[in-house]
């Protein structure tokens, strides 16, 4: 048996890294408090506006920039560790990744992972701006003797994301983390908690999502166990919420529905030629 306690703030990030920064580390020792292992926090935590232009790119850093530095930080001066997303600063003029940074305790980086899924849908066209990641990326790292994967917002519609990352034979993770700046409108409250609650339940892992709040996202950030099962949530206001992941709920759950051993299809990496968020 392994447990692990997890953080997850959720709240509204501005255009001001500096202050984003100082709402991370709030958080932190509120989630250290808390007894909490690892906090995680909303897509593009370091830097948001409502359109994703030059903006972004003017304010993009490297990972060794003053944002994550700042990160490792706060990591080792809490003892907790850190999933983030972040706007970081890409080799393509013009562009940036949008990325999520894993920190230990330790302050070391245990994992990054660029947003494969970018999203060009309902009226939005992150392509433009946003170097997509490479999609052979298998961001999963090791904290508590949990294995932890990663995936972004829009990820979350490609159930291959997940299903890579939770098959035994691929990541194996115990857990899949989805920071997100999920955006309102109609029906994405429905389509966030049912896409969320489908991943946790067709890979009998757990999920955590983790949203921006309004005006531009939805909140509703959530911990779901291995059957689909909230064991905690939040609405739209921002705030932290706090849940414990027991792997021996994961063992009890695959006895009853071994679907992960009884598959017999397997996922592989395809790259569309020219498609949507290919650049």
């Amino acid at each position: 048996m392994a447990t692990l306690t997890i953080a997850a703030a959720q709240f509204a990030p501005v255009d001001d890294p500096v202050a984003n920064l100082a709402t991370v580390r709030t958080a932190a020792v509120d989630a250290a408090a808390r007894g909490a292992d690892l906090l995680v926090t909303p897509e593009y935590t370091s830097y948001f506006s409502a359109d994703i232009d030059d903006r972004f790119v003017a304010a993009a850093q490297p990972l060794d920039g003053p944002f994550v530095t700042g990160l490792r930080d706060i990591a080792r001066a809490t003892g907790i560790a850190l999933v983030v997303g972040v706007a970081e600063s890409a080799d393509t003029p013009q562009r940036f990744r949008n990325t999520l940074v894993a920190v230990l305790p330790s302050g070391d980086l245990a994992a990054t992972y660029r947003k494969v899924h970018l999203y060009d849908a309902f009226g939005s066209r992150e392509s433009d701006r946003i170097e997509s990641g490479d999609p052979e990326q298998l961001p999963v790292f090791t904290l508590g003797g949990l294995r932890i994967g990663l995936e972004t917002c829009y990820d979350l519609r490609f159930p291959e994301v997940t299903r890579r990352l939770a098959a035994p034979e691929t990541g194996a993770a115990d857990v899949v983390v989805l920071p997100a700046e999920w955006v309102r409108g109609p029906g994405k409250e429905h389509h966030w908690r049912t896409l969320l609650t489908a991943r946790a339940i067709e890979n009998t892992v757990w999920v955590v999502g983790v949203g921006q709040t309004p005006p531009i996202g939805i909140g509703g950030s959530v911990v779901l166990d291995p059957s689909g099962v909230a064991v905690a949530s939040a609405g739209a206001a921002p705030g932290l919420l706090t849940a414990t992941i027991d792997t021996t709920v994961t063992d009890t759950v695959r006895r009853v529905n071994p679907s992960l051993s009884l598959r017999r299809y397997d996922v592989s990496v395809r790259t569309p030629p020219g498609g949507p968020g290919q650049r």
